[in-house]
């Protein structure tokens, strides 16, 4: 008998919301970002890079929250794309990304605020998902 296989995959996939990337590729400032987040509230990539903006200008809090919405949206996506806790979630993948730069910069955002523990759950899960990434 052959065994199929049962469960979860090894691999998710998700993609950003058809419009979203083109819109990303010209908002330049966060205003602009912050428009396209608007637009498209489940482009996990948008979160993303109002997270690292945010942080980039040293404000880790609004870093944190941008981070967090993105994380969340993120695990909903990987959830219905049939993630269920274990598996990796691809770096290589393009549409990946904007829900593991999330999940990297909560990490990050986290460690900015003093928040050691969260920062170190969040640097760890990342790696456990996407070992592939750079």
């Amino acid at each position: 008998m052959v065994d199929l296989p049962v469960g979860e995959p090894l691999e998710t996939y998700i993609e950003e919301p058809e419009g979203s990337q083109t819109a990303l590729a010209t908002a330049t400032t966060s205003e602009e970002i912050a428009a396209v987040a608007a637009a498209y509230p489940e482009c996990l990539t948008a979160w993303a890079c109002l997270g690292e903006h945010a942080l980039r200008s040293g404000r880790n809090v609004d870093a944190y929250a941008y981070f967090r919405v993105g994380y969340h949206r993120g695990l909903d996506r990987i959830r219905r794309a049939g993630w269920r806790g274990s598996g990796k979630v691809v770096w290589g993948h393009e549409g990946n990304r904007g829900f593991l730069r999330s999940l990297k910069g909560l990490g990050d955002a986290a460690a900015a605020i003093g928040e050691s523990q969260e920062a170190a759950r969040c640097h760890e899960f990342f790696r456990q998902l996407a070992p592939d990434a750079p």
